[in-house]
């Protein structure tokens, strides 16, 4: 099978063939219809991640298919299910935070990517228990981006417990900000868009925002937002729009970026709170990709064949991608 192997940190993304992999008895094989090229590829090659990866490596992790196979002890998927596979696919099951449902901090945690071999590829192995099955009116398109870029976002905005009347504010008109901006208005809420680019004013209207502000003291001014969504990948940002925070307000930080936040004394006047989010409980993944298939959100995506993914990786990188890229084998 063709497959994108990137032979070690800072390495050049090529493709090339490499054995179809078996799934063994408790996995499933499945043929890769669209894959999402996520900003933490991005990461994973240039070796920002805080934690250790073996090369060379074939990574994806936003992937959808169909399964062609399935392993002997495999008696709940079967072959032709359509199914998506979450960054989190395997955990120890014996530590404190699996005892309490809570497997996305497990120590010994397996990776969509990481442990195992992505989905950059036309086909890749999965544990059963991982995957997701589809909602029948959703494309594989549609789908993919929601395994990691709406389901973070989304995951944000549920674990921020919003109440009616609350306003959310979303940080980063990118990849997981365009998406953001439309779950907060599927859920009924007063949505500002914070961006200071003029090129994106009129499409952050198109997706339903009610405002949209060139920085926090706009914002601000504008009667602030109970909770902010920080889409982005800067620390910066982020940092100066906690200002823009209404008493009790909570940020939200979703990108990753190496440098500190820098917290100012309106954190503890008006006891505001900041929320590392990742990607929360499964149901928040359930609901995401519910919203996609009822067309309540859509996914702005630019398509690339697997042959073509050392261009996508370059535009991602450079951002000149509008708003998710999709590989399609």
């Amino acid at each position: 099978m063709k497959a994108l192997v990137i032979p070690k940190i800072k390495g050049k993304w090529e493709v090339k063939e490499i054995p179809t992999p078996e799934p063994g008895p408790t996995q499933v094989l499945i043929k890769i219809h669209a894959s999402g090229l996520c900003y933490t590829d991005v990461h994973i090659t240039e070796g920002q991640l805080p934690f250790p990866i073996e090369f060379p490596r074939t990574i994806g992790h936003e992937p959808v298919g169909e399964i062609v196979k399935v392993g002997d002890a495999v008696d709940f998927r079967k072959i032709g299910d359509r199914v998506g596979v979450p960054w989190i696919q395997k955990t120890c099951g014996r530590c404190e935070w699996c005892l309490r449902g809570k497997n996305l901090f497990c120590q010994q945690q397996m990776g969509t990517g990481i442990s195992y071999q992505g989905s950059h590829a036309e086909y890749m192995i999965a544990e059963a228990a991982a995957t997701v099955l589809l909602p029948d009116k959703i494309t594989y398109e549609q789908a993919a981006p929601v395994f990691c870029a709406g389901y973070t976002v989304y995951s944000g905005l549920r674990l921020a417990e919003p109440k009616p009347h609350e306003k959310i504010a979303v940080l980063g008109i990118g990849g997981l900000g365009h998406l953001g901006i439309q779950y907060s208005k599927a859920c009924g809420f007063e949505t500002i868009a914070i961006s200071h680019s003029p090129d994106k004013a009129e499409l952050c209207y198109k997706l339903g925002a009610d405002l949209v502000v060139k920085n926090a003291e706009e914002l601000k001014n504008s009667g602030g937002a109970d909770v902010i969504l920080a889409t982005g990948n800067s620390n910066k940002a982020a940092s100066e729009s906690i200002v823009g925070l209404r008493p009790d307000g909570r940020l939200m930080i979703m990108g990753f970026d190496s440098q500190p936040i820098q917290v100012p004394p309106e954190i503890l006047l008006s006891r505001l709170r900041i929320i590392g989010s990742t990607q929360n409980s499964p149901e928040y993944l359930y609901e995401a990709l519910d919203l996609v298939a009822k067309q309540k959100v859509k996914v702005m995506t630019e398509t690339f064949s697997l042959d073509n993914i050392a261009e996508a990786y370059d535009k991602v990188v450079n951002g000149k991608v509008r708003f998710r890229a999709v590989i399609k084998p």
